[in-house]
């Protein structure tokens, strides 16, 4: 084996420790009521994005801001994602997702939100974020997954972590695909 060959393999195994140290990991958010501004989401002990935990949490809250108004929920996500705002294929996406009354969408990320119960959440609002082992494949990136009372697994997160000061973006959802139909939308049911 060259010296390039034990440099590459070195590098591969300090990959795949960093990888395995993510493990299986799981945090827990809870909140007492949802935000309404920037700067009330500012204001949250998980806006430190200290972790990419906080910052997945916090973008579940921003998606439901943007269902309900989309500037407010706009000024989140462009803060959740730092130096790289939206772009307009990025907002034309999300008023795509919530057209035709679908905002109950991210809503279907807390705790005790069902079809059954038109995706109403359970009070305090709980979130739930966790890690696997391909979590840290990437360097400075980590992909999260957030489960969801309308799918069977589930959805993933991408956060990037900014070098000059260590805090977590968003860098890609995948939170606003399909899931079960609400029981009041639902004719069939």
């Amino acid at each position: 084996m060259s010296i390039f060959d034990k440099l590459k393999q070195s590098a591969v195994d300090a990959a795949a420790t960093a990888a395995t140290a993510i493990g299986n990991k799981r945090e827990t958010f809870t909140f007492a009521a949802l935000p309404e501004s920037l700067a009330q989401l500012q204001a949250l002990p998980e806006a430190a994005l200290d972790t990419p935990f906080q910052t997945a949490a916090l973008t579940v809250l921003a998606l439901c801001a943007y269902a309900a108004d989309r500037q407010i929920g706009t000024d989140m996500l462009n803060w959740l994602r730092g130096p790289r705002p939206l772009n307009g294929q990025e907002i034309s996406f999300l008023n795509d997702r919530f057209r035709d009354g679908k905002t109950y969408l991210p809503f279907t990320y807390f705790a005790g939100s069902t079809p059954d119960n038109n995706y109403t959440p359970a009070q305090p609002y709980t979130i739930r974020v966790e890690s696997n082992h391909v979590s840290g494949e990437e360097q400075g990136y980590m992909k999260l997954f957030i489960p969801c009372g309308g799918a069977d697994s589930p959805r993933p997160i991408k956060l990037r972590q900014r070098g000059s000061d260590g805090k977590w973006f968003l860098w890609e959802q995948y939170l606003l695909t399909g899931v079960r139909t609400p029981k009041s939308a639902d004719p069939w049911a």
